[in-house]
């Protein structure tokens, strides 16, 4: 039986390498060893490209073995049986894509400069979500990260960079998850990458893919039937069989070399309800805490439908095995609110959102063991009011919810801006885990759709595929309007979801606009007068003062006593009202897909929010918008926290007034509707108790 591997650190700590026990190690300037695992196959050759072709050593137990003379740089397949040549799954590197051959990467040629980055503590962290390609590769990303920290981001989590087919893709299409995709950049710039997020301040988070491989370029079943459970069929083809020692221990070589060769501060794993295997997740999550050294911090996130949380749960003398799930209860409770939208997995929440958000804000989960209309009826989740709120991400939009609409709407083109940002005070300054996708920072209008580079039947497959998907929804019955869902595989698609600052955005969108209608008056653009700013730069200036200020407010009076924080509970204040016959009717018309709705949907950042494109979800909701709850939690400290929100149109009755100081607000003066025990409509205020002046001026001596 193979034995889990040791991770080599150079002695003057500027160089790492995670030493594998498959794929290819250099061993010397000019020896490589190279090391499958085939076990449906009788023999395997080493190819060389450009060089020779060597008998590979059957060594037991499906493994095959061989040494060549070739260092870092050279080019290699493994010839199976029938002549098939493949490239090597635990690749370092594939320069020329998922059926080219792979390289031999010295680990060691990267050179760190922060050597004295440790991690940061879990609950400093905000996280902000990217897609690497949409934002120019790993040194277009790079670029942007002294403006994210001045925001007060602390952790950026790139979205999956495991090799995928073609030069565009979401990345959880991966079918080689040890190769960073050559689209980005090679695998030094990666590493480049995260040396400078450390050197600012800033954790990186790898997301990571463990449940299937993507649809073209997984070789798996030409060598290694083994690694997959034929009777158990997934979406995606065959479960892969975690219950096999060789699988298991690949992806969790897969973890420790992310987190060893490439130092990312944590993982993010995808959609682990469909591994199917909880006891298999702990065994990765113990492998990896005992790997990490003593003084560094890591961190491990689950994406879960199944709401367990004894994955989450750490009792003293015990394996704390994974830190915090994203929390999809909380932001589909808040979508419902702040959109009416109730198709869907919305319809899970429809009923009693202000309740359901008041459970999720007091206990993490919604579901906790009920009945769930999604799930046939059958319990979801285990009960997480024991759990504190850092074990939970907290957010209102990521790739997942707005990609996944037809016309990839963000919520700034869906929701009432001054609701929008009462729930963004909810997310940023509760005691939970916010995280940001790429653009909010400054109210992005700009679309992010799903995107693939797939052709042939492949192709057509994914782009029917798709719009099939939409036919269930109210917006799309009429095949005319699924036809206008646009094709993933057009690299329009992806040009329209690049990461675009907001006057870029404008400017194009203007010019576009211009292009098209010469004639038109300048009063029907977006236009500036001479020494003014562009409308669409004021509007995400202002946007970014206020996600800035919110997380000025988190790091300065809330970060350094969120350790040992409790719930004291939660209420509803207000359930949103159904909505009257001409609000459904006018709801229904603003979701109505049309020629111009679906233009907007494609540009500037500086569009009316109601004139939105086709909504994944989108119908006559059941329901209206709005709502309101109040939420209390004592810190670490022992202070008490207090955030009240009301997202409907009206005012409604606050109560008595929590205990402290308004610490945060929105909109500006909203504290002068207190007078009359009234929250004003859109609207967020947040109270803290204790001595603020000597908690700021000493708040090591005042936690102490």
């Amino acid at each position: 039986m193979l034995t889990m591997s040791d991770r080599t650190v150079d002695v003057r700590q500027h160089r790492h390498r995670h030493m594998l026990p498959f794929g290819a190690q250099p061993i010397g300037n000019d020896t490589t060893c190279f090391r499958l695992w085939a076990p449906s196959c009788e023999h395997v050759a080493l190819a060389i490209e450009d060089g020779d072709t060597i008998a590979m050593a059957a060594t037991g137990e499906g493994w095959f073995e061989a040494e060549a003379a070739c260092g870092p740089g050279a080019r290699y397949r493994y010839r199976l049986d029938d002549g098939l040549a493949v490239p090597d799954p635990a690749s370092r590197f594939q320069p020329d894509d998922v059926h080219g051959p792979s390289m031999v990467v010295d680990p060691y040629a990267y050179e760190w400069r922060h050597t004295g980055w440790r991690g940061r503590h879990w609950t400093e962290t905000v996280l902000y979500e990217i897609h690497v390609g949409a934002m120019g590769g790993y040194r277009g990303v790079g670029a942007y990260l002294p403006e994210l920290a001045a925001l007060g981001v602390t952790a950026i989590e790139l979205m999956p960079v495991a090799d995928f087919s073609g030069a565009r893709n979401w990345g959880y299409d991966g079918v080689l998850p040890f190769a960073p995709d050559s689209t980005y950049g090679t695998p030094d710039d990666l590493k480049a990458l995260i040396d400078t997020a450390h050197g600012l301040g800033i954790q990186v988070f790898l997301d990571v893919v463990y449940n299937h491989f993507g649809p073209d370029g997984n070789y798996l079943h030409d060598y290694a039937a083994a690694f997959f459970k034929d009777d158990t069929p997934t979406p995606w083809g065959p479960a892969i069989d975690f219950d096999q020692a060789e699988v298991g221990q690949f992806f969790i070589e897969n973890a420790l070399y992310w987190i060893h060769e490439y130092r990312v501060d944590g993982l993010r794993f995808d959609a682990v309800h469909a591994i199917r295997n909880p006891a298999w997740l702990r065994t990765l999550a113990e492998h990896v805490r005992r790997s990490i050294e003593i003084d560094r911090h890591v961190h491990l996130v689950l994406e879960n439908e199944q709401n367990l949380a004894s994955l989450l749960s750490c009792s003293r003398g015990q394996v704390c095995h994974f830190d915090a799930q994203w929390n999809d209860d909380v932001h589909n409770t808040l979508h419902v609110m702040l959109t009416g939208e109730t198709e869907g997995y919305y319809g899970a929440y429809a009923e009693a959102p202000a309740r359901r958000l008041a459970r999720a804000l007091a206990e993490g989960f919604v579901y906790q063991g009920e009945p769930s209309v999604l799930h046939d009826g059958h319990p979801r989740g285990e009960p997480s009011a024991a759990l504190p709120p850092s074990a939970f991400v907290f957010f209102l939009q990521n790739h997942d919810q707005i990609g996944n609409r037809a016309m990839g709407e963000r919520l700034t083109r869906l929701a009432d801006h001054d609701a929008l940002r009462a729930a963004i005070a909810l997310m940023l300054l509760s005691p939970q885990i916010p995280l940001l996708f790429m653009g909010e920072e400054f109210g992005s209008t700009q679309p992010f759709l799903f995107f693939t580079d797939y052709t042939g039947p492949l192709a057509d497959a994914v782009r029917e595929g798709r719009r099939r998907e939409f036919a269930k929804f109210s917006a799309f019955s009429d095949p005319a309007r699924r036809a206008r869902i646009p094709d993933p595989n057009d690299r329009a698609t992806f040009e329209q979801s690049r990461f675009a600052r907001p006057l870029d955005a404008a400017r194009a969108h203007d010019a576009a606009t211009s292009d098209a209608s010469p004639a038109s008056p300048a009063s029907s653009r977006s236009t500036s007068h001479p020494g003014e700013p562009h409308p669409a730069e004021s509007d995400a200036r202002e946007w970014r003062h206020f996600y800035q200020a919110a997380l000025a407010v988190r790091h300065r009076l809330l970060t350094p006593r969120l350790e040992r924080t409790r719930s004291l509970g939660a209420r509803v204040l207000v359930e949103p009202a159904a909505p009257d016959g001409e609000t459904a009717a006018l709801l229904a018309a603003r979701r109505a897909p049309s020629a111009a709705s679906s233009a907007h949907a494609s540009h500037g950042a500086h569009d009316s929010p109601t004139r939105s494109g086709a909504l994944a979800y989108g119908a006559p909701a059941s329901n209206g918008r709005g709502g309101g709850v109040r939420a209390q939690w004592r810190l670490g400290d022992g202070e008490v926290l207090t955030i009240a929100v009301n997202l409907g149109d009206t005012a409604l009755a606050l109560g008595d007034l929590p205990p402290g100081t308004i610490i945060f607000e929105t909109p500006d003066r909203v504290r002068d509707t207190l007078d009359a025990r009234t929250l004003a409509p859109h609207a967020a205020i947040v109270w803290l108790t204790g001595d603020l002046h000597a908690f700021i001026r000493h708040p090591l001596e005042t936690l102490a």
